[in-house]
């Protein structure tokens, strides 16, 4: 089964404020725990399952995590290709579960590991150019998005943020979670998940939408909580999204994404501006 709610701790501190007497108290914090990706290939394997990834994430939405990073990293394209997804290994000190998750794949699934670790992605300073970054995602297949739509009305895209806030019940408590949200043409938020890792609560999110068999997602637009990376846009990518709303900056290497792939891309967004650096067309006036 999947993790209990274990996002927040609690832990004594001392506020300090000008002009008073210092306050012990306790005080909440966003849970960050590594987390185990092995996938094994078909029954036989499940014994000696290789280690594909270590995430630092919340924990929470555990098997979303792996199969939307799975799916969102080109290993996987149909959710038919998963038998199975538990946690295996010791129970974390505290927890009621394990902090490694082992996804069982069909047999027909090819791995390349030595290609696929998630490093040669996750940091800006990996080393890879953004050049090199940008043929890789098109060697894999991923085409540029086509057409204008869906189409997000100005009002709908200022509003996005705050209605992204509104639903972070974890950040609301401890201030420390990115989130990631679908949102339609309507400018409803429709899901949302949260994490200490901006990718990852884009994995959780494209994750469920996978296991439900609800892929590619291209009637939504995504709001996501910090700025717009490489990863960010690649993922929604993989995933169809054509839109990013993100409340901070993108990345210039994201905004190459963005144009090269078709892709809206709006940065700085709330209820008072946003910028529109790529793919104005699916913004109305």
């Amino acid at each position: 089964m999947e993790n209990p709610d274990e996002r927040e701790t609690s832990v004594p501190i001392a506020e300090v404020c000008p002009g008073r007497e210092r306050l012990d108290k306790q005080d909440l914090l966003a849970v960050e725990e590594p987390m185990e990706i092995r996938v094994a290939l078909g029954p036989r394997d499940r014994q000696t399952a290789r280690s594909l990834s270590i995430t630092m994430r919340t924990p929470g939405n555990d098997f979303e995590l792996a199969a939307g990073f799975l799916y969102t990293e080109g290993i996987l394209k149909d959710p038919a290709q998963i038998e199975g997804i538990e946690f295996c290994g010791p129970v974390a000190p505290g927890r009621a579960t394990s902090n490694i998750v082992r996804v069982d794949l069909s047999v027909d699934v090819e791995l390349d590991l030595g290609s696929l670790e998630r490093h040669f992605y996750t940091t800006s300073s990996c080393g890879i150019c953004g050049k090199a970054s940008l043929d890789a995602v098109q060697v894999k297949g991923i085409e540029p998005l086509k057409g204008a739509r869906p189409r997000f009305s100005r009002a709908e895209v200022h509003a996005l943020p705050a209605k992204l806030r509104s639903a972070q019940p974890v950040f609301e408590r401890t201030g420390g979670l990115h989130a990631a949200g679908l949102a339609t043409p309507e400018g409803d938020v429709v899901e949302i998940r949260e994490d200490v890792g901006r990718h990852n609560a884009v994995d959780k999110l494209i994750g469920r939408r996978f296991l439900d068999g609800e892929t590619p997602l291209g009637e939504f637009g995504m709001v996501v909580s910090g700025r717009a990376s490489f990863e960010i846009l690649q993922k929604a990518l993989v995933a169809g999204i054509p839109l990013i709303v993100a409340v901070g900056a993108p990345s210039s290497l994201a905004v190459e994404m963005a144009e090269r792939f078709g892709m809206t891309l709006v940065g700085f967004a709330s209820n008072e501006r946003f910028n529109v650096y790529s793919g104005a067309k699916r913004i109305e006036d």
